[in-house]
């Protein structure tokens, strides 16, 4: 939205927007999903962060933070929000990675030709998506 704002006798065109600080994540144990996503991105928990936490939160290189917030309801229903990431390695060389680190497979969506994506869920069932990475992008062309 944009709107005039007057300064004295000369106006100035001043844009309105709002900041993207964290993407919140609800889980049962903010400490353990957060630990779990500071593997998946390579970054470190917030310096302050302690087991039993129940908010947490890793600061991304660029971006947003992830942050966790611990709450007594489960989760029930498919995600409306979810991560997408797109690997420095190949698309499944990264899905092979956070399997062994504890991720779960939910759906494949992958295409003969190379292209689509793999969805896994978190340790707390959160699902993401893993993107074909630069090399496969390369190898197939296009996103």
């Amino acid at each position: 939205m944009l709107r005039l704002r007057r300064f004295g006798t000369s106006a100035k065109l001043a844009r309105m927007v709002s900041v993207v600080q964290n993407v919140a994540i609800d889980c049962a144990d903010a400490y353990e999903l957060a630990r779990f996503w500071s593997r998946v991105t390579g970054r470190p928990l917030d310096p302050g962060s302690r087991p039993g936490d129940r908010e947490t939160q890793v600061p991304l290189a660029e971006g947003p933070s992830l942050y966790f917030n611990q709450v007594p309801e489960p989760k029930t229903v498919k995600n409306r929000i979810h991560l997408c990431l797109r690997p420095e390695t190949t698309r499944d060389d990264e899905v092979a990675r956070l399997l062994a680190l504890g991720a779960t497979f939910v759906a494949d969506h992958r295409n003969p030709d190379g292209t689509g994506w793999a969805v896994l869920a978190d340790p707390e069932g959160n699902e993401f998506c893993v993107l074909r990475g630069n090399s496969d992008r390369v190898a197939t062309g296009g996103s």
